[in-house]
């Protein structure tokens, strides 16, 4: 379920008790009510709060979801909390009704909020829209979409073992180690370029370099491997 409204103008002031700091316990760090327009509104990086309790039994059983979340977004995106029985004034503002609720907040406003006890993969959906994306990164539906359209030709830089036993719809082989030698190949494609290999990592690197050699090429984050994830068609002999 989703909610609206945002936290617009000057923080409340802090309540008595109210600290940031780990208070609760786990790596998450705690934003106090009248640090909340500073830490959140302000934050140069998107900010994931989640609106807690230490009275919820169901904030503590989605605990290590929300701990595992927090390490892997490291670096992309800021998790908070703030322990609403310490930021009452804060909790009416956002006319918060349920606990757990999480709020995102990207470029100084709201951007979504949901309601309920997430896990993992519920919480890397909703911010996934609003994270800093790499250039020439494309996700797998819209590169699906791009191949449709004739507008992309997918490379695969695996070898050739690998893309005989399944690639992508129309992709073309062009193993890692024998691009550089073959970078002509690329101006002869009918659509524009886009790496993959098997996890994405690899397409990412030799994209960038690419792109700063003077041959601007896209890849698909996560590889075939994200591709089969969302269950998109592949190749086979």
């Amino acid at each position: 379920m989703h909610i609206f409204g945002g936290a617009k103008g000057k923080a409340a002031a802090p309540q008595a008790g109210a600290a940031g700091g780990n208070a609760g316990g786990g790596s998450i760090p705690y934003v106090a009510e009248g640090d909340f327009k500073q830490a959140v509104l302000l934050a140069d990086t998107p900010v994931l709060v989640q609106f807690t309790s230490e009275r919820s039994q169901a904030c503590k059983a989605i605990a290590p979801e929300v701990e595992a979340f927090a390490a892997e977004m490291e670096g992309k995106l800021k998790v908070v909390k703030v322990d609403i029985d310490r930021a009452p004034g804060l909790a009416r503002q956002l006319r918060l009704q349920q606990i757990p609720t999480f709020m995102l907040f990207a470029e100084q406003r709201l951007a979504d909020a949901q309601v309920g006890a997430l896990g993992k993969k519920q919480l890397h959906a909703m911010v996934e829209p609003f994270l800093p994306r790499s250039a020439g990164a494309l996700k797998a539906r819209e590169l699906a979409q791009l191949i449709k359209q004739g507008a992309v030709t997918a490379i695969d830089i695996r070898d050739a073992g690998a893309y005989g036993r399944a690639h992508l719809p129309g992709a073309k082989s062009l193993p890692f180690d024998e691009i550089e030698t073959r970078l002509a190949e690329l101006y002869m494609l009918p659509g524009q370029p886009a790496l993959y290999d098997r996890g994405g990592e690899k397409a990412k690197d030799l994209a960038a370099q690419m792109t700063e050699q003077g041959t601007p090429v896209a890849y698909l984050e996560g590889g075939i491997l994200a591709w089969e994830s969302e269950g998109l068609p592949v190749e086979r002999p």
